[in-house]
């Protein structure tokens, strides 16, 4: 396994130890298992798509739990008996836990499992306090516009 050495990055970014943590961590957890496979993708400026490949599970055998910064999708296959000698198993059947770590603001969307894909959309949602504003040279307030109201109002 190739380790990455931060430190260069740690003595200049101040503020980032959280970032670097994660990075380091996932390295180390995602060495193992690769059941299931998956794809993530870009849908937009502030969309996403996980998909993960799931054939044989039912939507009453997978948990998906999103909390923050962090989203927990979770296979449970019970036991099932067949009428006859398996031999040949070849479709895994056994439970999984994915980890995703998420950026902040971005939260779950929408779930749908069909034809063997789970397909998790999520969005990146950032609250209006935190968007960037336009500060006016040589003013002494901060002048903020709300949408709703039409009103304006000294921050």
């Amino acid at each position: 396994m190739n380790r990455i050495d931060f430190s260069p990055y740690r003595r200049t970014m101040v503020g980032f130890d959280r970032l670097f943590d994660m990075i380091e961590n996932q390295a180390r957890a995602n060495s193992g298992d690769k059941y299931p496979p998956f794809n993530i993708e870009r849908r937009g400026q502030d969309a996403y798509r996980i998909t993960l490949a799931i054939a044989g599970f039912k939507p009453a055998d997978i948990d998906i739990t999103a909390q923050a910064n962090l989203l927990v999708v979770k296979g449970n296959k019970p036991d099932e008996s067949t009428d006859g000698e398996m031999l040949h198993v070849g479709i895994a059947q056994r439970g999984f836990e994915r980890r995703f770590e998420l950026a902040d603001y971005v939260r779950v969307d929408a779930a749908d499992l069909a034809d063997g894909l789970l397909v998790i959309d999520l969005v990146r949602e950032v609250p209006e306090a935190m968007k960037p504003k336009k500060v006016a040279i040589g003013g002494n307030k901060l002048t903020v516009v709300d949408k709703d109201q039409d009103s304006t109002a000294a921050a």
